[in-house]
């Protein structure tokens, strides 16, 4: 193993991305060290080999001008997710998935539109809001907030791929690529699905940092090369 691999490695193992449950599921067998005080413990080498593949996948669409949609639940990560996605003009999904989100994109998108619509309208003390008195709206109003393209993704970047199946499923339909960080508890029918699998603790929120930065350094850098040249003139 080259020196850079090694950093890398040990930063991993600082994040603790080895640790995996006491019953992996058995599609996740392939990506385990071994096991330690009945704890699976997850093999780093093939979590950084998949990390540059997914990495790679992502420098590519980024480069093509395409654009990730990242997907969470978790409500510990959501400043975390929100701050990459604005730094890097990318949208984003820190609430729970409504169900055809993609597979009926086109209607998502007006609905969408009447919600930015209805909130740049003056209101007075006469006039409510439907939000007022449908709780449902509020939270799909928030699913909404971080939506940034009006073209429905080129790939989805799952942080916690367990409590994700919906988006995995319509991904998966559509023939949307899927980068997502799974768990050794990580269902076989989704583990099927996921197109590049990055085998790690997602419990970790050491580790989402890290991830975070290595996705927001791959679509800066992949952003740079769409600028066309600047031709010099000679003297």
């Amino acid at each position: 193993m080259c020196n850079s691999n090694l950093l890398v490695i040990q930063k991993l193992l600082s994040t603790n991305a080895y640790l995996g449950h006491r019953i992996p599921t058995p599609d996740f067998q392939g990506y385990l060290y071994g096991f330690r005080n009945e704890m699976a413990i997850i093999d780093l080498e093939k979590t950084l080999i998949c990390l540059r593949r997914a990495c790679n996948l992502i420098g590519s669409i980024i480069g093509a001008k395409g654009h990730l949609l990242l997907v969470n639940t978790n409500p510990e990560y959501n400043r975390i997710i929100q701050r990459m996605a604005r730094r890097t003009n990318q949208s984003y999904i820190n609430h729970k998935w409504i169900g055809g989100f993609l597979t009926n994109w086109k209607h998502m998108r007006r609905v969408q539109k009447h919600f930015q619509d209805f909130s740049a309208h003056p209101k007075d003390a006469s006039t409510s809001s439907p939000f007022d008195h449908f709780p449902r709206f509020r939270k799909m109003q928030k699913c909404f907030e971080g939506i940034v393209t009006h073209n429905i993704p080129d790939c989805l970047v799952i942080i916690n791929a367990n409590q994700n199946s919906m988006a995995i499923l319509e991904a998966n339909q559509l023939q949307i690529p899927i980068v997502a960080l799974v768990d050794s508890n990580i269902p076989n029918r989704l583990h099927k699905l996921i197109t590049y699998p990055v085998p790690v603790n997602d419990d970790s929120i050491k580790f989402v940092y890290l991830f975070r930065n290595l996705i927001a350094k791959t679509v800066i850098l992949a952003k740079r090369s769409q600028r066309p040249k600047v031709k010099v003139k000679r003297l």
